[in-house]
């Protein structure tokens, strides 16, 4: 049986995309997961009805009462989350000199700061059992910026100095903190670009093509698996080959 057989998972940003991906891929492992959701509560249900034993949860990660709600409904339903995935987020693109101070406070707080309240949220009960592990998911623009997401890249270069001190700080209570860091993948909140710039993006990455939902959510799975359990601290970028 695998270790992950019946865990409690909770995938936040999973109505679509690469969260729903995720979901999916961990309830093909046993994962009982958890679909968190803010607006698109169909899109939920569509996903969980792709998940056997999984819940629709709805939380806004930039509320602390909302990600306190949403964890106490996951452990009366379903039990302590062990397997956390911080998908949820948000883009406010635009050059820095022209950027309002509103989208870059709303852009740090869904990409980072929520990120920051659900896996704090999910530590006690990943302690009591002194196993857990939570993937936090970043992107290349956290690694090497991207004109016209100084808020975006921000984040998500936040995201890997959260990411790396929590491992060391969990590390010896069995539970491993990582990120992964898709580059070009298509999705709903992605594809007007990638369509209107293909040929220009494509030409910067070496396998020549554009990532899919399913690239991400694999490696997800694998890092949560047990065969990733001597891997924690770590970014791992999902991008064909953009960085190196």
């Amino acid at each position: 049986m695998s270790l992950l057989e019946n865990r409690v998972g909770f995938v936040t940003g999973a109505s679509r995309g690469i969260g729903r991906a995720s979901a999916q891929a961990l309830a093909a492992e046993g994962v009982r997961v958890a679909i968190g959701y803010r607006e698109d509560k169909d899109g939920a249900a569509g996903a969980s009805a792709l998940c056997p034993g999984s819940i629709v949860v709805r939380i806004d990660v930039t509320v602390p009462e909302s990600v306190a709600a949403a964890f106490d409904e996951i452990q009366q339903t379903l039990g302590p989350v062990e397997v956390l995935v911080n998908n949820a987020g948000l883009r406010r693109d635009g050059l820095l000199i022209r950027m309002k101070e509103q989208d870059w406070d709303e852009v740090i707080a869904a990409n980072l700061t929520g990120a920051f309240r659900c896996t704090k949220r999910a530590l006690p009960s990943m302690l009591q059992r002194r196993w857990g592990r939570i993937v936090s998911i970043g992107s290349v623009a956290g690694s090497v910026g991207n004109a016209g997401q100084a808020n975006y890249a921000a984040a998500k270069a936040g995201l890997i100095g959260f990411t790396k001190t929590v491992a060391r700080e969990m590390a010896s209570r069995n539970i491993t903190c990582n990120a992964v860091a898709p580059g070009f993948v298509p999705t709903d909140l992605t594809n007007a670009l990638l369509k209107q710039m293909e040929e220009t993006i494509l030409k910067q990455i070496p396998l020549g093509r554009f990532g899919t939902v399913e690239d991400v959510a694999n490696t997800i799975a694998f890092l949560v698996s047990d065969d990733a359990s001597y891997i924690t601290g770590q970014v791992v970028q999902i991008d064909g080959g953009m960085v190196t």
